[in-house]
Parts: C-alpha cells; structure tokens; sequence
C-alpha cells in the first residue's frame, strides 16, 4: 500500500528540521559501538568489581557471550511495576539457556500518579521522568551490557527509560511490559460514583468500595490513561515483542513471552549477525508511527509532552504541529475508556494492538519499513502470541474486530480524525483531546474564571460559585512554576457542572492525564505563565474562545495585549515534599511544547 501523503510529508518534515541533530547522533552513537563489547576494554581490577559477586563469574571474564543489563523500575506500590519483582530470576534464567549473562544494571524511581493526584507530590511526577533517564544513565554507565532490558509500564517511566536508551543508542534496548490487571468493577461506574462524590450525593465509604474494586490487584490500571498508551507506543515502535502489550501478569504466557524478550536481547547484540542498536530503531519513522498509534487509539495527552523529548534524545525533533497533521489524517479506530466503556482487556480480546496495526498498514497510514527488535519490517507487528507448551509461537492475528462497538475497521473508524487538536492563538500554544468530548462542545465562548490552583476551584465549586457558563482558567500550572502537575481531580467536578447544563471548559498551562475526558480542556499552554505567558494576562470576567473545529484559543478582551503580567507568588511550591531538591528542574524546563526536559 502507498504511504498516506500525509503521513509522508510529516516525515519529510521530521526528517527536515532533524537534518543535523539525527546525524550527528548516529555518528556518536557508531563510534560507541566501534570499539566492540565494551567490558572488553575494562581493566582486570574493573571487571573483577563487576562479576565479583556473580556465580557465572568465569563466563563473563573469559568467554563473548553477551552480558544483558535489567534497569528495572520495580516497587510494590504501583500495582503495574510489583510483577516486574519476580523478573530478574526469570530473566536470568533464561539468559543462561539462551548463551548469555545477565546483570541487574539498576534501578530507577517510579512514582504513582494514582497516589498523588492533587497532591503535593504530584508537582515531583513530570520530573521523575528526567530523573529515570538520569538514573538509567548511571545504571548503563558501567560499560558492561551488550544489551539492556527495560523493566517499566507507567506514565513517566517509559518515557524516561527511552530516553536513556536512546541516549545510549549503540546498546540493543528490548522493551518488557508486566501486562495490565484483570477487570473490575467498569471504569464508567467508578467515574459515576466520583461525580456522586464530588456533589455530595454519596459519602467516602461508596467512594472507597468503588475505588478498590476498579484498582483490586497486580497489573496496569485496565483505562487507556498514560500507562497503557506507553505499552501501545513500545509495540508500535517496534521495541516489544508483538503482541505482548497486554497480556495479563502472573500467567504462563506472559512468562513466556519474558523469556522470549531474553532470548531476542540476547540475539540481536553486536556480538551476533543481527545487531539492533537502539538508537538505529528510534528514527523518524518510529515516532511517527507512535503518533499514529496515539492517534489512533485515542491515546494519552501526556505523551504530547513525552514524545518530543524522547525523540530529541534521539536526535529527532517534533513539534505539536506533527501530532495535529497526524491526528487529521488517522482515523480513531478503539473505544476504550475514557473515550468509551471497554478497558484494554476488552480492546485486546477484540483483536487489539496487532489487528489495529494491520488495518492501519493496509490504509497506508504506517511506515512499513522499520526496524525493530524482532527483524525488519512492521507487518511483523500484527502477529499474535500463543502458548505452545511453555514457548511462544506467533500465528496470524485477528482480520476482523471481534467486538466492532470497541476497534473498528481503518475504513469505518468511530471518527476520521485522531480527535487531538493543535490550538493557537493570543493564549498561547497547546492542544485539546476531542475524542471523548460531544460535538457541540467543541466550541465554547464564555466568562473566564481565574485561579492560580486546583484547590481553588475545588473551594469555588464547594461554595456553589459556578451558576453560569464558565471557561475555568487554572494558571501558574507549568513546569517552570510548579513542574507541572496533572489536573485529573478536576474532571469529577467539571463534568458534574457540564451535566447540570452549563457549558464548562479548562484552559491551563498545566496537564491533564491520560484519563481526560468528556470535558473540553485546553492544556500545555505554552509559554507558560510563570514565564510571562499570555495566561497571566487574563483576569476574572474576560471573555474567552475556545474554537476546537478552527484550533484556536483567544482571549476577546480589547486591551488583552497591552496588559501586564500577573506575577504569582510560587514560594508554596518550592518546599516541602521533596520539592526543593527539584528546583533545578523548574529553573531548567523547556517549554511544555518542546517536551518540558531537562535532560534531553
């Protein structure tokens, strides 16, 4: 099939504005990868601190058989990372039957933003990702791996371990997911009862059971928030094994794909006849079939943030004017919560991530030509994994959806469009997710309310101040302010105000999670305004448009430019909770358009 025109003029525009940083990246991850395995060059005294306490010893010092690094983000609070605590042995098992060695290079944080949603921890969680990358570094900084293996799932992890990878681009990277919970109790229910919550309909103990049936054991959160958008990303991009995305924890299949992800790190090092170097698999074309996939799905805004500063760290620049392209040319194909009533394990019983990728290659809509971890070439990516004995084998996967109100055809989509729109105006720059949000509220012209924080706006909503239509302004939200906390626990209390019939819309410099819904929010505006952004020019009163269909975002006030920044007071933000130890962070972010890093 033909690649859409679109499709390849974004590329050729990738490709473009990289045309120095992609190739002075390939040059230096190839002189890395010269001088040969790399714990070769130690010293007798280096390599006997590395193997001292490893029983295969000798095979690392006297043999070529390839030493696998685990970066692993283990901890038993985030229910998607505690399997990933069995894995090490499991891996190093199979390492031995497949002819290698293998060592847990590191480890690297991994918070939960489930936890510290409204929090103050939460002004910590875009940052981690600067934090992981950082910490992979030190962990591969040993110069012993002739692959790594990358143990993380969730919202800033992935992210972060991509960008190490990258960032060490000549050592083969193999991707290995732990796979999401099983289902409870439907996501629509659980968002019912918050609302209830949040209007004083029903106490804490409805809202508790509620919560720990829908989050009841070891696996991914079932929505399609950040988490799972980055397992679809890592299947995209060629950097899992196919199909692997979501299978369950704790089954025999997904053992069995583990030891398949140690058995192709193994094989696809520089010591074998199929070297796989990381940096050469994230091109342009990966990341641009990543925002296909996002588009497609109806993915995660987060990783509007996270794509462009893992693809720099690549050498590839994007820019939010790629996801918008992107989005007018991908038709939404999955319904999955929040942008429908299934969860993944629905989405993946209807044919998932393998039968999406096939469609979208038939419509010419992905790059076919890509390597990935598994051999050259996209089509491999529609396969689907099944248990033979305790090895996996590959057959053809699904031709048709199997439930079509859940993944649909490339050519009947729930929407032709991506539903992810770039907005531009005397507001600044950002975008809205409109896959989830009703037609007639993709243009809102309303009274601006203005708050420098989300507890304000709970406190507003408390004393019953929102009586008419209202474009909620919450600034001062970005990472130069605050490192840019998600605003998820405002979306019970704007869908309550939208149900009751008024038109209702967030406009901010900050971010909202995967799990943004059915509430038209402009988010990552940009400059923010802790940096003088147009945001710190609205007051209370203005009238404000926000246009979706024409991807605009306006203040209509007369004297709106000629005003001064409003200059906030940010001293709560910077103690307590570890936050002074991330003010290099927030006196170093880029702009939340160009990825909001530090370290990329």
């Amino acid at each position: 099939m033909t690649l859409n025109a679109t499709i390849a003029r974004v590329t050729d525009r990738i490709r473009e504005r990289s045309a120095q940083s992609r190739p002075h990246y390939l040059q230096k991850i190839a002189k890395a990868a010269e001088d040969g395995p790399r714990r070769a060059h130690l010293s007798c005294g280096n390599q006997a601190h590395a193997y001292a306490a490893m029983d295969d010893k000798a095979d690392m010092a006297h043999t070529r058989m390839p030493n696998i690094g685990i970066v692993t983000a283990y901890n038993d609070m985030l229910s998607a990372h505690q399997p990933f605590e069995a894995y090490p042995a499991l891996i190093r098992k199979a390492g031995k039957a497949a002819g290698a060695t293998v060592q847990v290079a590191g480890g690297v944080p991994a918070m939960c933003d489930g936890v510290t949603q409204g929090r103050a921890g939460m002004e910590l969680s875009l940052f981690s990702r600067d934090v992981i990358a950082l910490a992979s570094g030190v962990a591969l900084s040993h110069d012993c791996f002739d692959a790594a293996m990358y143990l993380g799932v969730c919202d800033k992890i992935v992210p972060g371990l991509i960008i190490a990878a990258a960032t060490f681009g000549h050592i083969p990277a193999v991707f290995v997911p732990a796979g999401p919970m099983p289902s409870g109790l439907p996501n629509d229910e659980k968002s019912k009862v918050r609302q209830q919550f949040a209007a004083g309909e029903v106490g804490r103990d409805a809202l508790m059971k509620a919560e720990m049936e829908s989050y009841h054991g070891a696996g991914t959160c079932t929505f399609y928030g950040t988490a799972n958008t980055n397992q679809m990303l890592m299947e995209f991009m060629g950097l899992h094994l196919p199909g692997s995305s979501f299978v369950n924890p704790n089954t025999p299949l997904r053992d069995a794909l583990t030891v398949s992800a140690v058995e192709r790190a193994a094989a696809i090092t520089r010591l074998g006849n199929d070297y796989r170097p990381a940096g050469e698999i994230l091109d342009e074309r990966a990341f641009v079939n990543g925002l296909v996939g996002l588009m497609a799905t109806g993915g995660s805004t987060n990783l509007v943030i996270h794509l462009p500063a893992m693809a720099r760290a690549a050498g590839v620049i994007l820019d939010i004017e790629d996801f918008h392209d992107i989005s007018e040319a991908v038709p939404l194909m999955a319904r999955v919560y929040p942008n429908g009533l299934a969860d993944v394990n629905h989405f993946h019983a209807a044919g998932g991530l393998g039968y999406m990728i096939g469609e979208l290659l038939e419509a010419g809509l992905l790059h076919p030509d890509v390597k990935t971890i598994v051999g050259d070439g996209l089509e491999r990516y529609t396969a689907e994994p099944k248990l033979d004995g305790d090895r996996v084998r590959w057959e053809d996967g699904a031709k048709e959806t199997l439930n079509d109100k859940i993944l649909r055809p490339a050519g009947d989509p729930f929407a032709v469009t991506g539903g992810l729109k770039l907005l531009e105006g005397n507001l600044g720059r950002g975008v809205i997710k409109i896959s989830a949000v009703a037609a007639e509220r993709h243009v809102i012209e309303a009274k601006a309310r203005v708050f420098s924080d989300q507890e304000q706006v709970k406190a507003a909503f408390k004393a019953g101040e929102f009586t008419e239509d209202a474009i909620v302004v919450v600034r001062f939200q970005g990472p130069r302010a605050n490192g840019m906390p998600e605003l998820h626990s405002l979306t019970p209390i704007l869908a309550v105000l939208q149900d009751r019939g008024l038109k209702v819309a967030l406009v901010t410099d900050g971010r909202m999670s995967g799990a943004s819904g059915k509430v038209p929010a402009a988010i990552h505006l940009s400059p923010e305004a802790a940096n003088g952004g147009p945001l710190a020019r609205v007051r209370d009163g203005d009238l404000l448009r926000l246009d979706a269909t024409m991807g605009t975002i306006d203040c209509l006030a007369d004297d709106f430019d000629d005003r001064r920044p409003v200059v906030a007071d940010l001293s709560g933000n910077s103690e307590g909770m570890g936050r002074e130890m991330f003010a290099m962070f927030r006196a170093n972010a880029g702009l939340a358009t160009e990825g909001a890093g530090c370290v990329s």
